[in-house]
């Protein structure tokens, strides 16, 4: 919005002459971050189904609406409908492209304009593209902020000659089809037996900030947060000597950096806050609950300290409904 509203200002060369919004219903207390941007903004905001006088714009463009939009809508605007999706198309159709672009591990992501075609999502043609590297150990909330403003510049171009853009489009390739479909708070439990420390490494960067990662704690769900790569814990090799016995969810305190190790199916992860009806740090947490089981060996295995897996029963509670 602030990249379309900044173009609306009075010139001879003017793009944007005349800008409105709709937004979707919020189904969460407090207002959705799009419309209190546009009333910021004073631009007119309407909520869909409704979508604001009919015939009176040029072209309509979405980013991340969620919603399959009809021909009969689409024909409204006589240059159609654009797309700003993040992800470099056809990879990654769907909506949540960037939590799977991180979660998956790619090496390389990026922006694509689209032309939107009646009720499908994500296939239309290709109208202006640009790729980008993923910087290592990213976090989907950085990434996206990254692809904002690459998008929003690339959106400004299109618009600058959209009839050129438009003349110029490309179907996308039938080949990399990937999907990204909406993640569930689900996906935030710990699989100790099944994922390695560098896939809850990488699922933490991938939806940490939405949905914390959550495990069972002698029969208590607690969220984890503050997840470190056990290379960069300095000595903590020397402690694994001792690590005969752990079992996936094993739990060990690093004294020298006061963090928490867990034992995944292969390798180990620092861990350092714990939210347990309040939250701890790692030496809080250690002091309360782990100090009775070490007091003989501080760096021995001790099977009654592990976390396990919380299985959490189906919900449809996704990232854009939960409240944040």
């Amino acid at each position: 919005l602030h990249c379309l509203v900044h173009p609306r200002e009075p010139s001879e060369d003017s793009l944007v002459s005349r800008l409105e919004v709709v937004t979707l219903p919020s189904c969460l207390p407090g207002d959705l971050p799009v419309r209190r941007c546009a009333r910021e903004l004073q631009l007119p905001v309407h909520e869909w189904p409704h979508t604001g006088p009919v015939g009176q714009f040029d072209v309509g463009v979405v980013a991340s609406f969620g919603r399959l939009l009809s021909e009969d809508l689409i024909l409204q605007f006589p240059y159609g409908m654009l797309n700003v999706h993040p992800s470099y198309l056809p990879r990654w159709r769907g909506p949540a492209p960037i939590v799977h672009t991180v979660l998956h591990g790619d090496k390389v992501t990026g922006v694509t304009i689209m032309e939107i075609r009646p009720k499908r999502f994500d296939v239309g043609p290709i109208i202006k593209q640009e790729e980008i590297a993923v910087p290592p150990h990213c976090t989907a909330r950085e990434l996206e902020a990254m692809l904002s403003k690459m998008g929003a510049n690339m959106l400004i171009s299109v618009l600058k000659n959209l009839p050129e853009s438009l003349k110029n489009k490309r179907e996308q390739p039938k080949e990399g089809v990937t999907f990204a479909p909406k993640i569930s708070i689900a996906k935030s439990c710990i699989k100790w037996e099944e994922q390695t420390a560098a896939q809850v490494i990488q699922l933490h960067r991938a939806i940490g900030s939405m949905f914390p990662l959550q495990t069972l704690w002698k029969g208590s769900t607690v969220k984890l947060l503050d997840f470190v790569e056990v290379d960069d814990v300095p000595g903590f090799a020397d402690q694994l000597l001792n690590d005969h016995g752990a079992v996936p969810g094993s739990l060990l305190y690093h004294k020298v950096s006061q963090m928490l190790i867990a034992r995944c199916k292969e390798g180990w992860v620092g861990i350092k806050t714990v939210v347990l009806k309040k939250k701890l740090t790692a030496v809080d947490f250690y002091n309360g609950y782990m100090h009775s089981c070490f007091q003989k060996n501080s760096r021995t295995v001790h099977q009654e300290c592990r976390f396990q897996t919380l299985k959490l029963s189906t919900t449809k509670k996704t990232l854009k409904e939960r409240e944040i």
